[in-house]
Formats: C-alpha cells, structure tokens, sequence
C-alpha cells in the first residue's frame, strides 16, 4: 500500500465521506468501505482464543444492521454454521431494514467439495440465513484442495457458475488466503469477487498480485485479517502469531517499531491497520470481525480518525521486506 495524497481532515473513507459508499466491481452492488467479519459471531475459541455468547452476537449484528455499515460477510462452515444462525436471528429481529448486503461462502463438508455438495451449502445457508436469494456467494478456501478436483467439469466452480447462470443465487466470488492458489482462480476468468485475508496489510503484502489482477477484470475486491489475526490490534501483548501461524522475528520488529511510530503520532496500531486498508485504492471493502456490540462504533470511530500524511510515509517504510511476508516472494 503506498501513501495518498490525503491531508489530515476527515478521510474520504470515514461513513460522512464521498467515498465510503461506492461499487463492488461489476457486480452491480453498492457497498460500504468498512464491513463486518463474521467469523467471530460464531464463538470459535479454539481458533479466536475467547468464546462469543449468542445474545452478545446477535446484538452485535442488530448494532451493525443499524449502522452506516451495509456489509456482513459471513460462511457456510464458521463453527458449523453458528455464525450464519446468528446473522439469521438479527435479521428476523430487525427486518433488515437497511437491505445490508450479506455475503456467505460455500463449504466442503469434510473432503467433499463437489458441486452437489455446493448446492447443500447454499440450501443450508439460505435456511439458517432466513434468506431466499443469496447476492454473493464465494467458493470458501479452496487452497486446500486439488485445484483439478475443484475446477473439474460439473465441480465446485462450474456448479456455482450454473446457479448464477440460472438466477438460483447472484454473483460469485472466490475467498481464500494462499495468494498464489487464489490467483489461479481468479485467473479463471469466471468470478465476480475475490476475498483476501491477511495479505494485504500494514506488514505483508502477498495479496498485491491478486487483486491487481482481479481489479483488471472489474472483480469486486474484499479485503479481511486486516489485524493479522490481532497481533496489529494488540502489539504490546503476548501474541507471537501472524495469521494464525508463529510471527518469524522480522515480522515482530516491524510491529513493534511501527507501534513506537503510532505512540509518536498518538493513534493506535489498530486503527492505522485499519485505515491502511480503506485507504488502498484496490480494496472495495474492509471486512473487520468483532465480538461486541460496542465495537461498531469503535470501529467507525477509527476509520474516520485523521492520520497525517508524514506518517503514511514514514510506515510504509517499516514495512518487512517481500521475503518475509506469509506467501513469500522471493
């Protein structure tokens, strides 16, 4: 991410801004820059290291449903669909009142990724959603499968492209992390969006590739793991974890320095992570989990926060070099 041009009033990204509102590629949908991240309303400790009740969850989307944020994404498979009932649950709450776009994810169900069984995840998701009609839907983490297996004739991939050909959902995207896997895929010319996660932040940018050329297709661009899996949200803690693997040293010297930078500038860590995001040009949307309801606004609140333009310029060269990020290139 390179600096802008930007001065220290209100970001044009902040919701009071011209650009906080603006199109997800070619899909025909309008969304906000900031959405929700779904993964943590399903209470995943094992992976999230805290659990999340239902009643907090569930307020936490009403809050957001009321919001100037017009974007939940979601997945088929977050702790076996919780995420989805919770989501489901505000919506009958509140009626949606907003039309906030909600994204879900089709799932393998162990080792089964084949295209019937990326119709049964819809169906499941549609249930648990209360929702008819999907709008976007990704292929969820394919990385971790043989890409022939997904790709093959009446698999995964050509299964959601009937369903959009047929109207039964809407646009389809492709969401993983591998960058090398997830731009095979989207090379595939087929996909309407692409989501990354934990390659395109403050500190490793192996993500770049991808969307640049997903952006040269007119993909929608969804960007998630913006906090690195929290280490960027809580420097000074006791996580030693970068996207949910162990942070090598180079990459917990270039957070630590760039924590000292923040205290220079009297922001947080958190917030510049934040804003590094929403402020790159190939990003249509941020995705950002939270856990409790008061989170929204401290979120919102850290998205419109003005940062000057001398420390975008001084952070971008603290950044670890290509060598140490997650897909490194060297």
């Amino acid at each position: 991410m390179t600096p802008s041009e930007d001065t220290t009033t209100v970001p044009p990204y902040a919701p009071t801004g011209d650009e906080w509102l603006r199109p997800a590629g070619s899909t025909g949908r309008t969304v906000s820059a900031l959405g929700l991240g779904g993964a943590p309303l399903s209470s995943m400790p094992e992976v999230l290291g805290y659990e999340v009740p239902k009643d907090r969850a569930v307020l936490l989307v009403e809050a957001v449903l009321a919001s100037p944020i017009t974007v939940i994404d979601t997945s088929n498979n977050y702790n076996d669909g919780e995420s989805e009932r919770r989501i489901g649950q505000a919506l009958r709450n509140t009626g949606n009142p907003n039309g906030t776009l909600v994204v879900t994810k089709v799932d393998a169900r162990g080792r089964d990724y084949s295209g019937e069984r990326v119709r049964r995840s819809v169906e499941e998701s549609m249930e648990r959603l209360g929702i008819d009609f999907l709008p976007l839907v990704h292929l969820h983490d394919p990385e971790f499968f043989d890409f022939e297996e997904i790709t093959v004739a009446g698999g995964a991939v050509d299964t959601l492209v009937d369903m959009r050909r047929s109207g039964s959902i809407g646009s389809i995207g492709v969401a993983g992390g591998h960058a090398p896997t997830m731009k095979r895929y989207v090379e595939l010319d087929v996909f309407d969006a692409v989501l990354v996660h934990n390659r395109l932040t403050l500190v490793d940018g192996s993500a770049q590739n991808v969307v640049e050329a997903a952006k040269e297709r007119g993909m929608a661009v969804f960007n998630a793991g913006v906090f690195g899996g929290g280490i960027l949200a809580d420097p000074r803690g006791d996580r030693a974890t970068y996207g949910y693997r162990p942070a090598p040293p180079s990459l917990l010297k270039a957070i630590a320095a760039m924590a000292d930078l923040c205290d220079e500038f009297d922001i947080t860590l958190s917030t510049a992570a934040l804003q590094a995001s929403l402020r790159e040009p190939l990003v249509d949307c941020t995705l950002v989990g939270m856990s409790r309801p008061e989170r929204v606004q401290w979120t919102l609140d850290a998205a419109t926060q003005p940062i000057p333009e001398e420390f975008w310029a001084r952070i971008h060269e603290l950044r670890p070099a290509p060598e140490h990020w997650i897909d490194a290139v060297r």
